[in-house]
């Protein structure tokens, strides 16, 4: 399971080490596991939310998730802070929820199971008469999300669904920041093409 290494002795005396605000709960836990609740707690909803994008699927995602949080805990003492960007627990957090996810993947096409599609997790608009346009549009373009691939499908999740910076999208797919911005860029291109397609051929069936 991948760490992150300390800084390297010998860098740039002004590179600013940025504190992590995980620092004194990932301390305590390793301490003392009961303490990891209090991550556990913090993180949660991120991971399940992670996982439920990329999975599409409620008890998936409820699996993965499990998973991640246990692989974590086993994994906390080898756990190093870097210290030279945002949480780098968040970071190492979310490397083994993306690693979890494709374990995940991959059982599912052994058991030849047909991917589920991505469930409408946004509220309904307030004006009813609303509902069924909006839910369609959603569904559209999540259906549109998951058929990227799956680079590109991750960086967008990760980027507006955990409003992740690009530094930290970096640190998770293990790609350089310019990396991350073109997937992102090529995803929402992609996607608004799709759309963009579909609304047209749409228009063209009502005339």
């Amino acid at each position: 399971m991948p760490v992150f290494g300390r800084m390297r002795r010998g860098a740039p005396a002004d590179r600013i080490a940025v504190y992590d605000t995980d620092r004194a709960a990932v301390r305590a836990a390793g301490r003392d596991p009961r303490q990891f609740e209090a991550l556990y707690r913090k993180y949660l909803p991120q991971v399940y939310s992670f996982a439920f994008y990329e999975l599409g699927n409620h008890h998936d995602a409820e699996d993965v998730t499990e998973r991640t949080f246990l692989s974590a805990l086993a994994a906390l003492p080898r756990f190093e802070e870097r210290g030279d960007g945002p949480s780098t627990f968040r970071v190492w957090l979310f490397r083994i929820a993306r690693n979890a996810i494709s374990n995940h993947r991959r059982s599912l096409a052994r058991r030849r199971e047909a991917p589920a599609e991505l469930a409408d997790a946004l509220p309904a608009p307030l004006d009813p008469e609303h509902l069924a346009a909006e839910r369609e549009s959603v569904a559209r373009a999540w259906a549109a999300v998951a058929r990227l691939p799956a680079d590109r499908r991750r960086a967008l999740i990760l980027r507006f669904v955990e409003e992740m910076s690009t530094a930290e999208i970096a640190r998770v797919m293990e790609r350089s920041e310019g990396a991350v911005r073109v997937l992102v860029h090529r995803a929402l291109r992609t996607v608004a093409r799709e759309l963009g397609a579909r609304r047209e051929g749409d228009a063209r069936q009502r005339r």
